[in-house]
């Protein structure tokens, strides 16, 4: 599955400046700005702690874009969790493929080529990608529970391109 072209409209207000895509209110910023900012909290406070931070941060994220997207698009099940995968790959972030997914069972495997993480920290022997993790299990979740499934999940990422011998990240959702 390929995402390279945009396909996203980006509507800008004339009156305020506020750049829209998909109903929802967005930032443009530069990579090297916004992995430059992250860089500095990572330094500030650890990896870890940062982590623990963003997956919730990201959870609730996933879970609000899934949730206006299936509404705006009339979308529902397996096609919104694709089409997630497919905005997140159209805004520079990376490549994702969804490797496996069963929305019932609560469990997805999603692939990550080209990361923006692991572009500007090279090989460094550790995951870089934790950004990312909170973002499937809030969508994998949202979509759930659209579907009048009560299931909760939690995601991590089982490798990442960053580490000595791996090519490409990867991803795993799991029920709770």
């Amino acid at each position: 599955m390929s995402y390279h072209a945009p396909e996203m409209p980006i509507q800008v207000d004339d009156e305020t400046g506020v750049w829209t895509t998909d109903a929802l209110p967005m930032l443009y910023v530069p990579r090297h700005f916004f992995i430059n900012n992250h860089q500095a909290i990572e330094e500030e406070i650890g990896a870890d702690r940062y982590a623990d931070i963003l997956y919730k941060a990201g959870y609730k994220s996933a879970w609000h874009w899934c949730e206006k997207e299936a509404e705006l698009h009339g979308m529902k099940g397996a096609e919104v969790f694709e089409h997630y995968m497919r905005r997140l790959s159209q805004r520079g972030w990376g490549l994702f493929s969804i490797e496996q997914l069963d929305i019932a069972a609560g469990t997805a495997q999603v692939r990550l080529d080209h990361s923006a993480f692991v572009y500007f920290y090279g090989k460094v022997d550790r995951k870089v990608d934790y950004m990312f993790t909170g973002w499937f299990a809030g969508a994998m979740d949202q979509i759930a529970q659209a579907e009048g499934l009560t299931i909760k999940t939690h995601a991590k990422q089982t490798q990442c391109a960053a580490e000595t011998g791996v090519d490409y990240g990867l991803f795993e959702v799991t029920p709770l």
